[in-house]
């Protein structure tokens, strides 16, 4: 240990700033606009344009001037949660419906506004939020729902707390039950949906999901719905309390563990919109990861997955905090810019704005960071942004992992439970010197495991930007990947 201190004093180099790498540039709107913006998509010109949570759309020309304009598109929409482009219109949720607005001469303002689907019930509750519309491969919408709290003055209302699938013709199937909160949804390059969901009753802390046809995602309010025909699929049993998480399958057969826990404040509180970064690097050298607001921390993490066997599990890192304010809604444009839709109406937020709308941009420069990480049989490999120094990296005492799980019970959000301590064995580090390859004993499928690489640095003596990283193992892979 005395080797290692001293190792780490000789190699000491000021820290880093996330800013210096991703700066954030606000866009401000007229004066007396409230932009608490809902949704973010991009018209076929590349112009952006945004919705509100007050109900209005706006187009945005010069974007990425000094002084960007605001077209008002539309107003008097009831709490829009997403923008979809899609065969000359622009599709939108609203809380009691999905609509589709069109602009015909070319005014920037909307001259048709239809419903699509109007199939769900509200019962007057606040809290009844849609978020989407996602376009599946079959030409299908999927919007999620989100479950009352509270009076519900016009009595319960069936499909909350469900993922819903919307044919063109405005027919509407439920798909996935057992929603909470699940303020994101969206498509991955490959073609699955995924979705985030919030910490409270039944979810012990945020967690980003496959939506699966039939699945159930652990929250029971909204089984009843189930009975109706418009359910095709085995009705979700009512779930265990007070058991671990990883365990509520034994008894719930169609339940669905997430591919990610998000660990409460140390990677944010209230997950959101996500993207995948699509870019081919003009977002810095994350390319194909996911990137995920948060509301309560306004900041955004990022996901790196991977499929183990039929299961998704990944890592989640620290990315950039110190937005503006609650961010719920994110999306990359062409120039590889993600842009960030921001409020705090209702959801305590740490930003200093009660809303905003920025965009991160990449400076150019490499963070050194962990890019990824990967499961092994016995282990993780860690590949990095830019070479290790191998003197440190190959010490077992520059990692340290932490374990454990949830409850999955009716109280709001769960402690981490079931606490262990994995023993790094071995550290290896390859040839290239961008990757290490650890030996862990005492890993644990279906559990979170939480790594501090504090002791690593850079060839230059630079510490991590983040050197801590939350990887959720569903699964272990039966064999190693072959050492490079």
């Amino acid at each position: 240990m005395i080797a290692f201190v001293l190792a780490l004093a000789q190699h000491f180099v000021a820290p880093e700033s996330e800013a210096a790498y991703y700066r954030a540039e606000k866009l401000t709107p007229p004066a007396g606009t409230v932009l608490e913006v809902s949704g973010i998509t991009f018209l076929e010109d590349e112009r952006p344009i945004v919705c509100t949570r007050r109900g209005q759309v706006f187009v945005i020309d010069d974007a990425y001037g000094e002084k960007p304009r605001f077209e008002l598109f539309c107003e008097g929409l009831q709490e829009p949660m997403g923008l979809l482009p899609h065969e000359g219109w622009i599709y939108v949720t609203q809380r009691g419906e999905l609509s589709r607005m069109r602009d015909l001469d070319g005014d920037d303002r909307v001259d048709e506004l239809e419903t699509v689907c109007d199939a769900w019930p509200i019962s007057g509750n606040y809290h009844e939020y849609n978020f989407g519309p996602v376009l599946a491969d079959d030409g299908r919408f999927w919007i999620t729902t989100n479950k009352p709290f509270g009076d519900e003055p016009f009595g319960r209302a069936k499909w909350r707390g469900f993922a819903l699938a919307i044919a063109p013709d405005g027919t509407m199937q439920p798909m996935c039950a057992g929603l909470r909160s699940p303020a994101g949804i969206a498509k991955s390059p490959w073609g699955e949906l995924f979705y985030t969901d919030n910490q409270g009753e039944w979810v012990g802390t945020g967690k980003l999901s496959v939506l699966v046809d039939g699945g159930f995602y652990g929250h029971p309010w909204g089984i009843f719905s189930c009975a109706d025909p418009l359910w095709t699929f085995t009705k979700p049993c009512e779930p265990p309390n007070e058991v671990k998480s990883v365990d509520v399958r034994a008894t719930c057969p169609t339940y669905e563990l997430p591919a990610v826990w998000f660990p409460y404040d140390k990677t944010g509180r209230s997950q959101c919109g996500l993207a995948w970064d699509t870019t081919e690097g003009k977002f810095g050298p994350f390319a194909g990861q996911l990137f995920i607001g948060d509301q309560y921390q306004a900041s955004v993490v990022r996901v790196a997955l991977e499929r183990v066997g039929d299961r998704w599990q990944g890592a989640v890192f620290p990315f950039r905090k110190g937005l503006s304010s609650g961010v719920i809604r994110v999306a990359f444009d062409a120039r590889g810019e993600l842009w960030c839709g921001e409020t705090d109406r209702g959801w305590g937020s740490l930003g200093t704005e009660p809303w905003g709308l920025e965009r991160l941009v990449w400076t150019g420069g490499t963070p050194f960071e962990i890019r990824t990480m990967r499961a092994l049989a016995d282990g993780f490999e860690l590949e990095f942004t830019r070479a290790v120094d191998v003197e440190l990296a190959s010490l077992e005492a520059s990692y340290r992992f932490e374990s454990y799980t949830y409850l999955h019970h009716e109280g709001y959000g769960s402690d981490e439970v079931d606490r262990a301590a994995p023993r790094v064995a071995l550290a290896s580090v390859a040839a290239d010197r961008r990757s290490v390859r650890l030996s862990v004993e005492g890993l644990r499928e279906g559990y979170v495991h939480e790594l501090h690489a504090d002791g690593v640095r850079d060839e230059r003596g630079h510490k991590l930007l983040h050197p801590d990283a939350y990887y959720t193992l569903n699964a272990l892979p039966r064999a190693s990947r072959s050492a490079r």
